[in-house]
């Protein structure tokens, strides 16, 4: 038999094999011990379950650097019969992966869209607000959140929305700003995290506790798949065009620069990739 048929085949019985494996109820994965005083990286998710896809250099910051990495629910889903369900699910998420949970809202703030931010500007003001006191009070040394051409109405409006609460920061503060994607690929990511097959294995647990989610569509099954093909794009889109691939299996790609002086900052030239040798608390000091 050809080979490659061969591992082709093995890659679609994989991928129907885990459609039979348990959804949500393991214990939680083994996480650090955290100073007290360890800085903060706030992760604004757009939507529950964003945290576990997007989420592998969270987990690096949490687990190599020893930051406090908590997550911003800053909507619960669109559907209200769901918002309350999905916010359970959404704790046992966190508490598996070891994120600290911070709700934005009872049920999750409402039209965080670009269209929103253009037509209804005391709604936006005031969930500008929300995430402004949640800046203030944590004070973090990174914040993640989606790019602005991330496809999905949410996510582009979580982009604006944390974008729009930070130009509302006293003109002293700095952070790192993460900037991550999912439906939308960014044209011009600069940073490439090589993902372990212990993380991954572990952010694909942490999703399955989004039990009505990964019932609808098994995504879940599919990060191992788009983790090879970041492999694939960030070879030449962060190492440049005609590069060597660097010897990853599955990595992610995001874009980090800074946040100072009011607006955003530029934090290196060209691009970094980052081994799973790498301490990635390294890039945030």
């Amino acid at each position: 038999m050809n080979p490659y048929h061969q591992l082709v085949s093995d890659f679609a019985r994989l991928v129907q094999e885990g459609k039979k494996l348990q959804l949500g109820g393991f214990p939680p994965a083994p996480r650090p011990a955290l100073a007290a005083d360890a800085p903060k990286a706030l992760f604004f998710s757009p939507h529950p379950d964003d945290e576990c896809i997007v989420g592998g250099i969270a987990v690096r910051l949490m687990r190599e650097a020893r930051m406090n990495l908590m997550n911003v629910a800053v909507t619960q889903g669109s559907k209200k019969e769901r918002q309350l369900e999905r916010f359970k699910e959404l704790q046992k998420a966190c508490e598996y992966i070891g994120f600290g949970l911070i709700p934005t809202a009872p049920n999750g703030l409402e039209r965080i869209t670009p269209k929103a931010r253009q037509q209804d500007p005391a709604h936006w003001a005031a969930c500008v607000s929300v995430i402004l006191n949640i800046l203030k009070q944590h004070q973090p040394r990174v914040v993640l959140c989606p790019h602005d051409q991330d496809w999905n109405g949410t996510h582009i409006g979580t982009h604006y929305l944390v974008m729009d609460a930070l130009k509302q920061m006293p003109a002293s503060f700095e952070c790192f700003l993460i900037e991550t994607e999912f439906w939308g690929q960014m044209t011009d990511p600069n940073l490439m995290v090589e993902i372990s097959a212990q993380d991954l294995g572990d952010m694909i647990t942490a999703t399955t506790f989004h039990v009505g989610e990964v019932q609808r569509n098994p995504y879940h099954l599919l990060l191992p798949a788009w983790m090879l093909d970041n492999v694939r794009r960030g070879s030449e889109l962060v190492g440049g065009q005609g590069g060597a691939a660097p010897d990853f299996t599955f990595a992610a790609l995001y874009r980090l620069r800074k946040w100072a002086n009011g607006g955003v900052q530029k934090l290196f030239d060209g691009g970094k990739q980052i081994s799973k040798n790498t301490n990635i608390g390294e890039l945030f000091k």
